[in-house]
């Protein structure tokens, strides 16, 4: 079987190398060169004029050029090089599999040195637009040219992820998981510095298409949801305070102490309290904490098992008898941004009615001095679209507060990694998310911070655990549509 191959094209010899490596393989019969400018092509190659490589133009303008029955598209202008047999190998397996689209694990020369790449699989819930296929793509044409006969949105940024969508409700999508091709890396930022790139105010116009492209499949797939009405009216009782402070905590001493120091500053119209739990800090963290023993609205707790998560901490402080109406979240080496915080967060609750709150968080180092990209507000959440869009995006925002009969009913998984993003989705389902969009915390970032530096493996893991919970909330929505027009 031979295939057309559609590869970005900016000079020859950017170019050349990919080429010559893909005619070797003996498994292409075309070469389409995808260049946003007139430019005489290559020997052996045809040239297509694009306006981008991710427009909904160019995907419909690839899938009339795609004869053959599997269509190949490159998205880095980086040399490609192909390990032998390894092309023929993936077409083998889109033949057996029968995939819309299929990828696979790589190699990347990074810094001199090559590195493996291993990928995570698709499922239902994978709705990031920045879920890492790698930059080869592999799509049934047959697919590709049925998709692009029906794309009715015109978009600029989001055409190869529409694509995508629209293919995974044709076919399967398909991780090969062996080691197929080399590539280049280009972003050698660390994981810290990436995560905050959907929220960077030059990508607005991007993740706007992103979110009507992702809002018109949670329609096509029946699990949109209409916006939530309902409004809380906090009428629960029985609270020993109106709001608690809520602080997990493990081998944090040299920010734990700015932390309670932090909570217990605020100023505000109602009592509260601080609930540590120490999860069995061993490097100085528990004795530091016993020099607030004076303050008695400080509650510190041990969990009596020594294996809990953030997740299964923060269980054991909604469900202690002295947790207030309100569960606000501060993280053991964050501060809030002012003594006005706490007030401001519960005055939300009642000026909103709503089931949670999630607040906006200036990035800064450990001494406090802003870093990029500063203010992270999370604008792209609306009341009339944001617990969908939700599924597309990573997280909801910090700090994150609750009113703690939902979360009561509710509980975070016991977890360390996606435990808020999981309760977020689920509260999002049925009840309103407010919002606070000046800064109320002052998010830390230095060589402690859990996410800052992870490696492909922990990159890899968090991913496919948030793209877990995406799949659960998926299917639930699903059936809640379904209950409903019953």
């Amino acid at each position: 079987m031979k295939i057309n191959c559609f590869i970005p094209y900016e000079s020859p010899l950017q170019a050349r190398r990919t080429v010559r490596n893909l005619q070797a393989t003996g498994c292409v019969a075309r070469i389409c060169l995808l260049a946003t400018q007139a430019v005489e092509p290559l020997d052996g190659c045809e040239m297509l004029q694009v306006d981008s490589l991710s427009s909904t133009s160019t995907v419909r303008l690839v899938a009339r050029h795609a004869d053959s029955p599997y269509a190949l598209i490159y998205m880095k202008y980086t040399p490609l090089e192909w390990r032998p047999y390894a092309l023929e190998r993936l077409l083998r397996i889109a033949g057996d599999s029968d995939a819309a689209l299929l990828y696979a694990d790589h190699c990347q020369w990074r810094n001199g040195q090559q590195v493996l790449c291993p990928l995570i699989d698709y499922r239902s819930g994978s709705l990031r637009d920045d879920f890492d296929f790698g930059p080869v793509l592999l799509y049934r044409s047959e697919v590709l040219k049925t998709v692009a006969e029906g794309m009715d949105a015109d978009y600029c940024f989001a055409g190869l992820y529409d694509l995508r969508l629209r293919a995974s409700r044709l076919g399967g999508i398909f991780h090969v998981n062996e080691f197929l091709y080399t590539g280049v890396e280009e972003d050698a930022r660390a994981s810290g510095e990436k995560q905050f790139d959907y929220v960077n105010p030059k990508n607005a116009e991007a993740q706007k298409e992103m979110e009507a492209a992702c809002t018109a499949h949670l329609k096509a797939v029946g699990a949109y949801l209409e916006p939530v009405e309902e409004e809380l009216d906090f009428a629960a009782g029985g609270f020993a305070c109106e709001a608690s402070v809520i602080i997990p905590v493990r081998n944090r001493v040299a920010t734990i102490g700015d932390a309670v120091r932090s909570a217990l500053s605020q100023q505000a119209d109602f009592n509260y309290n601080v609930i540590v739990i120490d999860n069995h800090s061993t490097d100085g963290t528990a004795e530091l904490l016993e020099g607030f023993r004076s303050d008695d609205r400080l509650i510190h707790l041990v969990p009596s098992c020594a294996d809990l998560g953030i997740g299964g901490c923060w269980n054991m402080g909604i469900h202690h008898p002295a947790c207030g109406k309100f569960a606000v979240q501060l993280d053991s080496d964050d501060l809030y941004n002012d003594e006005y915080a706490l007030q401001t967060i519960v005055d939300a609750f009642y000026e909103q009615k709503c089931g949670m709150i999630v607040g906006s968080y200036r990035m800064t180092d450990f001494e406090k001095n802003e870093i990029p990209p500063g203010l992270i507000a999370h604008r792209e959440w609306t009341q009339e679209n944001g617990h969908n869009n939700l599924l597309r995006v990573n997280g909801l925002g910090a700090p994150r507060a609750f009113y703690t009969p939902l979360l009561r009913d509710l509980n975070f998984p016991d977890v360390s990694y996606g435990e808020d993003y999981a309760v977020g989705l689920a509260m999002s389902r049925c009840h309103r998310i407010g919002r606070i969009y000046d800064a109320v915390y002052l998010c830390r970032r230095w060589a402690g911070n859990s996410d800052a530096c992870l490696d492909i493996a922990g990159v890899n893991r968090h991913n496919a655990y948030k793209d877990m919970l995406r799949t659960l909330e998926l299917e639930a929505r699903i059936a809640l549509n379904h209950r409903r027009k019953a």
